[in-house]
């Protein structure tokens, strides 16, 4: 058999597999969009985020290589996500008052921790912002609704295995890849010293890929509460880290 035939043969080999990945992962594509729908706001449709997922999936059904010792279902997985958050970031809905709120909720609860050495109540954070608690919760369920995550907040460790080439610049220096091993591991500390629910929120979210509506009935709290939690969670890890650059 000629060369050419046999890298055609070769060739279609390869498209087969890719396409029967396409196919047994797609259901993975909507899971993954509803899970991700639960922080979005009303205005996403999951049908986009469907789309972008399945652009995810598609490429890493071309580019996954199982040398790098990820399965493909974790590698897709990482790829799904990617390209759901790639595509939201490319159109930022947020109003600007809700960032600057999102802002000045950090530099409370960091404010409020430096005079007193503990963790910043609800109550504490509403009084440090000269707001009510029940605005206080507003602004948190707002932002909550409008965040798009970090990459170590979306999708955790589960990139260890997988080539630092596919999901960062070409141009990093190993100072870059440094400091981002820094960050992690201080994120990871900060994580560990959250209050006990906050830190339950997170890890049934992130962990156990439970929604908010799932974390609410374990917790015994409503959904909104929930949310107000994890975005809190959010803001006290902001504060926490903030100074973490200057420090590097």
């Amino acid at each position: 058999m000629a060369a050419v035939d046999r890298l055609a043969m070769y060739d279609k080999t390869e498209q087969s597999l890719h396409n029967a990945r396409i196919e047994e992962f797609a259901p993975l594509v909507k899971r993954i969009a509803y899970h991700m729908m639960m922080r979005m706001p009303a205005s996403v449709q999951v049908d986009d985020l469907i789309q972008a997922g399945m652009i995810g999936l598609i490429e890493a059904a071309q580019k996954y290589d199982s040398s790098k010792g990820a399965s493909f279902e974790t590698y897709a997985g990482i790829r799904i996500r990617g390209s759901i958050v790639d595509e939201m970031r490319r159109g930022d809905w947020a109003p600007r008052s809700v960032h600057r709120n999102s802002r000045r909720i950090a530099q409370a609860i960091k404010a409020v921790e430096a005079r007193t050495g503990r963790d910043a109540q609800d109550a504490q954070i509403a009084a440090e912002l000269e707001v009510s608690l029940e605005e206080y919760h507003s602004m948190l369920q707002d932002s909550n609704c409008s965040r798009l995550y970090s990459y170590e907040e979306t999708f955790g460790e589960e990139d260890s295995n997988i080539d630092a080439s596919e999901t960062s610049s070409a141009f990093a220096s190993p100072f870059e890849g440094l400091q981002r091993e820094g960050l992690k591991k201080a994120l990871a500390s900060a994580i560990s010293q959250l209050p006990e629910r906050e830190r339950m929120v997170l890890a049934l979210y992130y962990n156990e890929e439970l929604n908010l509506k799932e974390i609410g009935l374990v917790l015994g709290v409503s959904e909104s509460r929930v949310s107000q939690i994890h975005s809190q969670a959010a803001s006290r890890l902001k504060s926490r880290l903030a100074g973490w650059q200057s420090q590097g």
